[in-house]
């Protein structure tokens, strides 16, 4: 029997005006969970609720709270298997995929459960005398966190776990198709002993979260918005945001290139670009969009890398294999259309294109009852082609070629994204020219697109976000306020940059 799932708000059910059925991609006939759909008042009410719920919570001491966030890991890390088997039945993601995602929960929470111990200010030397000054690091307030559904449960506990450690309460909505994930991750985070309020949940789409969301922030609920998915909806919330004074944390699309060097070792670049292209079905902000190779070992590595794809195991995503469907169906349809941006003069050699089926299979895979598609790679795309300039967010690479380093960057910063990058060579030089001149937040050497951790720095520039950076330390500036202070205890007013002592110096003095 399928689940049935709603929101909850400040601990209680909350009304549903519409039904989703979530279903699984590898089977669209088999419903995972019906998901009851909430309206923007409900969205701009759990905000309220937060609000209410988070002056307590921010009373709790720091390292009272890292506790709380060790707790969630342990839950977490004790559930795992099951929550990565939910992950992988309600998307589609390979299995051992799944299972490093819910790992990444847990590295999370392991980094975090100390920085409540960490949450350090300053003690500041004044210009006067009998004066001290500190600064202070206090939660935002509330956090209204939206969140796309390729990686259901990893990317969320990006926002969520500082968000709770650093004192905020969080309003968060997960995308509809990954809504049994989701809620499985937030009953293990209530399980952790949040109050009631503090963390909350509301399923929703897009227009109601919208109008939600926008409630709210004219209400002075929300202090903060995380969002995760494309750069189209991003530019409207930080639109949204900026008119209320608000700052979001963006973490967008990408068109991630990948540059192989005339001294690269191919077999290592063809494994990168196999997984960065096709993990998860293409369908990572972080898969790879173009390959940018040195005209020298072009036709060398199109024939190592078109091999591997043909090769490559696409299926059952319980199963080893290198990626299962795309996401829910209108992530098919919209692939649908990145396909038809195929030019005549672009050459597929990667094989059969479009939807796996009995008439056109992978191997010896039929496709079954799944939304499975055929994994392409294009050569010979162009600067200029829709293929090379816009995310394709799907099981499709295309492949150019450079003269120069030089040209390879310029080519690579075209699209005007910049998430992540990736470049083989064996010459250090290479690398640093390379990571000087790419727009990118991130930059592979000799690895994939792919593939993040906890305790570095997550995020992008350009379309690919607005240069907030997720994970690690550098979070914290996302959900915290800095707040300066000035403490004179020389019992008299003394004026900053008036009542200074100078101390004059013989400029003009120069030895014999």
């Amino acid at each position: 029997m399928s689940r049935q799932i709603v929101s909850v708000v400040g601990g209680k059910e909350a009304a549903a005006v519409d039904t989703y059925e979530s279903t699984n991609p590898a089977r669209t006939g088999e419903v995972v969970a019906r998901v009851g759909l909430a309206d923007a008042d409900t969205f701009a009410a759990a905000c309220r609720t937060a609000k209410d719920a988070q002056r307590e919570w921010a009373k709790v001491p720091a390292p009272v709270r890292g506790r709380v966030i060790a707790s969630i890991g342990r839950l977490v890390e004790a559930n795992a298997e099951r929550l990565a088997r939910l992950v992988t039945e309600e998307i589609g993601k390979p299995y051992a995929e799944s299972l490093g995602e819910v790992r990444e929960i847990v590295d999370t929470c392991d980094f975090f459960l100390g920085e409540g111990r960490r949450l350090y200010g300053q003690t500041v030397p004044s210009e006067m005398p009998d004066k001290n000054l500190f600064t202070f690091r206090n939660p935002i307030g509330v956090a209204a966190v939206i969140t796309a559904g390729n990686f259901p449960v990893a990317v969320p506990s990006w926002y969520l776990v500082p968000a709770l450690l650093c004192g905020n309460a969080v309003v968060w909505k997960p995308a509809e198709y990954a809504a049994a994930s989701a809620h499985a991750m937030f009953q293990l985070f209530v399980a952790a002993g949040l109050p009631d309020g503090v963390l909350n949940i509301v399923f929703a789409d897009g227009a109601e979260t919208f109008g939600g969301l926008e409630l709210a922030l004219g209400e002075g609920s929300v202090q903060k918005v995380g969002f995760t998915g494309s750069s189209e909806v991003g530019r409207k919330i930080g639109e949204l945001t900026g008119r209320h004074l608000q700052s979001a944390c963006l973490e967008l699309g990408g068109k991630n290139p990948m540059v192989i060097m005339p001294d690269a070792e191919l077999d290592l670049a063809v494994e990168g670009a196999l997984f960065s292209g096709f993990g998860t079905a293409g369908q990572r902000c972080t898969s790879l969009g173009t390959v940018i190779v040195h005209e020298s070992v072009h036709d060398e590595f199109v024939e190592r890398f078109a091999r591997a794809v043909r090769e490559s195991r696409i299926g059952d995503p319980a199963q080893d294999v290198l990626a299962g469907p795309l996401l829910d169906q209108k992530f098919a349809d919209r692939y649908e259309e990145y396909l038809t941006w195929i030019e005549p003069h672009h050459k597929v050699v990667s094989g059969n294109i479009g939807k796996i089926t009995e008439d056109s299979p992978h191997g010896d895979f039929d496709g079954g009852q799944g939304l499975f598609y055929h994994p392409v790679v294009v050569d010979g795309v162009k600067a200029t082609d829709r293929l090379f300039l816009e995310e394709t967010f799907g099981p499709i690479v295309g492949v150019t070629t450079f003269r120069t380093l030089d040209e390879a960057i310029e080519l690579a910063n075209l699209p005007g994204y910049g998430l992540s990058s990736s470049i083989y060579t064996t010459d250090p030089k290479h690398a640093f020219h390379f990571r000087e001149g790419i727009s990118a937040g991130m930059v592979s050497v000799n690895n994939s697109t792919s593939g993040a951790e906890a305790h570095l720095p997550f995020g992008g520039n350009g379309k690919s976000g607005n240069g907030s950076r997720q994970s690690g330390m550098w979070v914290l500036d996302q959900f915290t306020r800095w707040q300066a202070m000035n403490w004179d205890h020389s019992g008299r007013l003394q004026k900053a940059q008036m009542d200074v002592a100078e101390i004059t110096p013989d400029l003009a003095f120069r030895l014999p």
